[in-house]
């Protein structure tokens, strides 16, 4: 007795049906990955520019004013995620708007000041400006 081990006609469109259910799914959410991706390496990229505003807002002691940007190089690093960084001296705010790749998202970092047992901190709060992109941006800037 022979046996037929091949698939049906059937049997391979359910099994295609399937593949594209999934590939469905699959793309949209592995293109949101991609963007938080993005979004993450310029949200490091901002690590070393909100250390000199700090720096300076230390040396002012504790008080957040004109200088605040003193010696920060606002040039965009050779990146293709951030498209420009910039810095209000007056108030140590930071900007930085990503590439297109990244949403052209504008994140800002304002600054607080802290003083613990004499010690200077500094805060920084992070926000993004268009809510529709929230989902793209870490917890703590939503």
């Amino acid at each position: 007795m022979h046996r037929n081990t091949g698939f049906t006609l059937i049997e391979l469109m359910i099994t295609v049906a399937i593949i594209a259910i999934l590939a469905a799914l699959a793309v949209p959410a592995y293109q949101q990955y991609t963007i938080r991706a993005r979004v993450a390496e310029a949200m490091t990229l901002a690590e070393s520019p909100k250390a000199t505003v700090a720096e300076n807002i230390a040396a002012n002691g504790g008080n957040i004013g004109a200088g605040a940007c003193r010696g920060l190089t606002t040039e965009a690093p050779g990146t293709a995620n951030l498209a420009l960084i910039d810095c209000d001296d007056a108030t140590g705010t930071l900007v930085f708007v990503t590439s297109p790749a990244a949403r052209s998202m504008v994140i800002r970092f304002q600054p607080g000041v802290t003083a613990t047992d004499g010690a200077v901190g500094t805060t920084w709060r992070c926000r993004n400006t268009n809510a529709a992109q929230a989902m793209y941006m870490p917890p703590e800037c939503r």
